[in-house]
């Protein structure tokens, strides 16, 4: 449990059931983040901030808040989230249309093949989609965790963004549809974008689509444990989106709260 003592006269008592709340939430991603899936972490994100809008809504906090000047780092770093999470729900729609419009062609075919056109089609939209998440991870770069306060307020407010950015780009990664041992190599970015405590997230849960990633070339291909993978594929791109979607609205929700502490 972090000590919240003097350093806010206006900060709640370490023993608010909201503040408990959050820190426990907090605790979790901290504990489990590497043992469970990455859907699984998204649930935890929306649990964690559906107590950091309660803990948002107190009188006592917002009048922390109010007088504050790095709530504008926290309404920036915000909106940033907001704009990561978007990107990644646009990946992932595109990746379970690209997935469905390939299965389509399949089974037009009696399960037996795919043509060419379709299979390049794919292709074409798995590179859009691999241009799309590297871009995003490269725009990693410009968030902020460098410390400008010692305030246990603002320490929850940014560890959990750096939660938020960890399990985002875990996400990221999934739907590139990269291999274990590549994605581990890639996490080593992550490191310098995030703070010391923070976790990054990796997809040695449930979920695999890696199998999303095939060659252009329908020589040889077996079409019907194909179309297999990407049913199953397409399983779990629903649950990440569903997740996302969630974690989305918990984002925005957080944004504004921020947004009406400044307003009044």
């Amino acid at each position: 449990m972090a000590n919240f003592h003097s350093r806010s006269n206006s900060f709640p008592s370490q023993s608010h059931p909201i503040i408990e709340t959050v820190e426990d939430h907090l605790c979790r991603l901290r504990a489990d983040s590497e043992s469970i899936s990455v859907c699984s972490n998204l649930a935890s994100l929306k649990n964690l901030h559906e107590g950091i809008n309660d803990l948002i809504q107190m009188p006592t906090i917002q009048q922390a808040l109010s007088h504050e000047n790095w709530i504008n780092e926290l309404l920036e770093g915000s909106l940033k989230l907001v704009d990561l999470c978007a990107i990644s729900r646009e990946i992932v729609y595109l990746t379970k249309e690209s997935v469905q419009d390939l299965e389509s062609s399949i089974r037009r075919n009696k399960a037996e093949t795919a043509t060419s056109s379709d299979i390049s089609a794919y292709v074409a939209s798995r590179k859009q989609i691999t241009k799309m998440v590297n871009k995003s991870i490269k725009n990693l770069k410009s968030f902020n965790y460098k410390s400008t306060t010692d305030n246990e307020l603002w320490r929850m407010m940014k560890e959990a963004e750096s939660h938020d950015l960890s399990v985002l780009k875990s996400v990221l990664i999934l739907l590139s549809g990269e291999n274990e041992k590549s994605s581990k190599t890639s996490w080593s970015l992550l490191s310098k974008f995030t703070t010391q405590n923070s976790r990054v997230y990796s997809e040695s849960g449930a979920e695999d689509l890696s199998s999303l990633n095939i060659q252009k070339s329908t020589k040889n291909m077996d079409c019907k444990n194909m179309l297999k993978q990407l049913k199953s594929s397409e399983m779990i791109i629903q649950e990440i989106e569903e997740g996302l979607e969630a974690l989305f609205r918990s984002l925005v929700k957080t944004r504004v709260s921020l947004l009406n502490v400044l307003s009044h």
